[in-house]
């Protein structure tokens, strides 16, 4: 079912929309997991396929609407939810909307594996909702995590 959901995509509503971003956000935002009867059967290269094509699609698309502006798809590992997640918006792959610290790639397939090798998907164990006992003052920012970006706009191809 993952690969047909992520094949899906492609067809659904696509907003592109710069002067309302959570529009842009609502429509064209995807939660994607596998079932555990599915997970082991799957591969990292035909999940990365799969986006790949998706990508692809996508920038057709766009290309199609004569929308001129900058447009990216992009796709990430949702640890807490167990989820792949991904989204296309009227974005460079600098200003995607998420609120932390987050590091564009190339390589999608250190996302999937990582994602089809995560044991509890959607499962926080309770020691890591504990608060950090960080010394008043020094918080610690959590590092960047990996985005595989595509430019889907009319300028990517």
């Amino acid at each position: 079912m993952l690969l047909t959901w992520i094949a899906e995509v492609a067809d659904e509503p696509l907003v592109l929309e710069p002067a309302d971003r959570r529009v842009e956000w609502e429509t064209n935002t995807w939660w994607l997991g596998a079932t555990d009867e599915e997970r082991p059967a799957l591969s990292v290269a035909a999940v990365v396929a799969a986006f790949e094509r998706t990508a692809q699609a996508l920038g057709r698309r766009v290309r199609a609407t004569g929308f001129a502006g900058v447009a990216t798809f992009y796709v990430w590992h949702d640890e807490q939810a167990g989820q792949l997640r991904c989204s296309t918006g009227s974005v460079a792959s600098d200003g995607l909307p998420f609120g932390g610290a987050y590091l564009p790639c190339d390589d999608l397939a250190p996302i999937v594996r990582a994602y089809l090798a995560d044991p509890s998907p959607g499962v926080v164990a309770w020691a890591d909702l504990e608060p950090d006992e960080d010394p008043p003052g020094e918080a610690v920012a959590p590092a960047p995590f990996p985005v595989w970006v595509r430019s889907v706009g009319p300028a990517a191809h």
